[in-house]
């Protein structure tokens, strides 16, 4: 299995570009928010990939976090979910944008994605709705491995989680944990403080709490 690739990027079409590793070609496909967040032709790259694997085809798929990679996996789980939908749906959302959405159940934001019809969209809240927590809860600790990784190859800005992203995802972690303490079902919690994230990007922990706090408490 491959899982992330390091060279210097060789050229780039609309949906794939061809990364050079020491003389060795691989051709990634990516969704657009991935594409556009690459450095010009020519210069270092890295991502984290999946690999396809069909009888008569072989597909890298590349992903700039281990959080956007594990939402295609699961995404790519659901019946309907190809690899080009799933790439729509991250393309269109992003890692962060996945995660509410099937947090809250959002069946219109992921219909938004091209080539997800209100059907399929409303089969992957449902199916990946009890996931969602564990994936948010996992946010931090695959920003941070990811930063491991992007230390160890010299990984351009562009490519590595920005320190913004590892806040948030940090104190969305440290606010469901401390939710669940309290007594919250997974469920709830992590809606909660998938629409306090989307309100307040830039919350720290106790903020955050404060906001889904908020958000649970009875209505009326």
């Amino acid at each position: 299995m491959i899982g992330k690739i390091s060279g210097r990027l060789e050229y780039r079409t609309a949906d794939h570009v061809l990364i050079d590793v020491r003389g060795i070609g691989y051709i990634v496909y990516l969704s657009d928010r991935t594409m556009a967040a690459l450095p010009a032709v020519g210069e270092a790259v890295a991502l984290f990939t999946e690999l396809l694997v069909r009888e008569d085809n072989l597909q890298l798929f590349g992903f700039t976090t281990l959080l956007e990679k594990e939402w295609h996996r699961l995404l790519m789980s659901v019946q309907g979910i190809g690899a080009k939908a799933s790439m729509a749906i991250l393309g269109t959302l992003g890692a962060e944008g996945v995660s509410r959405a099937i947090a809250l159940g959002d069946v219109n934001a992921m219909k938004a994605a091209k080539g997800v019809g209100p059907k399929t969209a409303q089969r992957v809240v449902l199916e990946l709705k009890d996931k969602a927590p564990a994936v948010m809860a996992l946010g931090g600790t695959l920003v941070a491995a990811q930063g491991e990784v992007a230390a160890d190859f010299e990984v351009i800005e562009t490519v590595a989680a920005t320190p913004v992203s590892s806040v948030t995802a940090a104190a969305q972690s440290e606010a469901l944990s401390a939710l669940s303490n309290l007594g919250y079902g997974p469920g709830d919690a992590a809606g909660a403080v998938a629409q306090a994230a989307g309100e307040l990007p830039d919350a720290d922990t106790p903020i955050l709490i404060r906001a889904a706090l908020k958000l649970l408490a009875p209505k009326g």
